[in-house]
């Protein structure tokens, strides 16, 4: 993996803060991916879906100017454009390497308090997986389901990534939802978390999803690299 990561030095009255930033950019047959974020927390990524990008930091965070990140859609774009070209030969050059991998650890929750009859959300959790992508399918008493959202990958402090998959249910007695996760650590056997009630959702110590509070926001973009296999990755690194 080529990776660069810049540290940000602010000034806030008579005190240093000392912020990392990060740009992330993933592509592979079938997906793409490009986010920014600052101390570990998400703040902008593009959504070639709706080709537009989207700040995914709360309404309060007023402190981020949304006009800072004019155009930066565009930039993806040419971005991916780049690790798309450069695919092929990446796979074909590092084919037979030996690729560290690491497995996801996958959890299962609801958004709310579960009530028969009242829209909820389920949440599946997938975390510690390295690389991405991972596969993700759903059912519903044993029947596939593919009305679900999946939120992008983020990384980790350790180089690992996580992601979120979101069901909306309306829950009646008895009913049995699961989230079954693929991916090439464990090649063959699939991770499967069953929710059926309140009472059996598993607990897990979930990354902090809100924004870290700074007094100046600033963001330096290190050259794209890529990584080996069939995911490209550019990702934070130190940068002094």
């Amino acid at each position: 993996i080529c990776s660069k990561k810049v540290i940000l030095l602010w000034s806030c009255w008579d005190h240093t803060i000392v912020h990392n930033s990060f740009v992330f950019t993933g592509c592979s047959d079938t997906e793409k991916e490009e986010l920014y974020g600052t101390d570990g927390e998400e703040v902008f990524h593009s959504d070639f879906i709706g080709k537009k990008g989207l700040l995914t930091l709360p309404d309060f965070a007023d402190f981020v100017n949304s006009t800072s990140y004019d155009g930066f859609y565009e930039q993806s774009v040419g971005s991916l454009e780049v690790c798309r070209n450069y695919l092929d030969i990446q796979i074909k050059a590092y084919s037979g390497s030996d690729e560290k991998t690491e497995p996801p650890h996958t959890s299962i929750y609801s958004k709310y308090d579960v009530m028969v009859g009242v829209e909820n959300d389920l949440i599946c959790h997938m975390t510690g997986f390295f690389p991405p992508p991972v596969i993700i399918s759903w059912t519903k008493n044993s029947v596939n389901v593919t009305e679900f959202m999946n939120s992008q990958y983020r990384p980790n402090h350790d180089g690992t990534f996580n992601i979120f998959s979101h069901l909306k249910i309306t829950p009646e007695e008895g009913d049995i939802y699961s989230c079954t996760v693929g991916h090439k650590a464990i090649l063959g056997q699939p991770q499967t978390k069953t929710w059926v009630d309140s009472s059996s959702r598993f607990d897990v110590a979930l990354p902090g999803v809100g924004p870290s509070v700074f007094c100046g926001v600033g963001l330096t973009l290190g050259l794209l690299g890529v990584a080996t296999g069939t995911f490209f990755l550019v990702k934070g690194n130190n940068c002094y």
